[in-house]
């Protein structure tokens, strides 16, 4: 039973850090494009219907990058890392 509630637990606030390092990444990346279109147009600064536009183009793929996939990295190491914890405390 207590292992049961610390893989609920784990994976709860693995979750957690998962769903807040993304919406960073996305913000981050969001604001580049703005920045970027921005500094391509400076006559059409600020918010805009093509500024819009061209910053929902370019976050369509911005799921298939390097970047956004090594998030889920925060499910794995963790995991790993406790799992090895454990059977070398068990070990000895």
């Amino acid at each position: 039973m207590v292992l049961l509630r610390l893989v609920v637990m784990l994976l709860l606030i693995e979750a957690i850090f998962y769903l807040l390092i993304s919406i960073y990444l996305r913000s981050t990346k969001r604001e580049s494009l703005e920045d970027e279109w921005d500094r391509r147009h400076p006559d059409r600064a600020g918010d805009s219907p093509e500024r819009r536009e061209f910053v929902r183009r370019s976050m369509v793929g911005f799921q298939k990058t390097l970047k956004a996939r090594l998030v889920g990295l925060v499910f794995i190491l963790p995991t790993i890392a406790i799992g090895v914890i454990a059977w070398y405390v068990n070990v000895q």
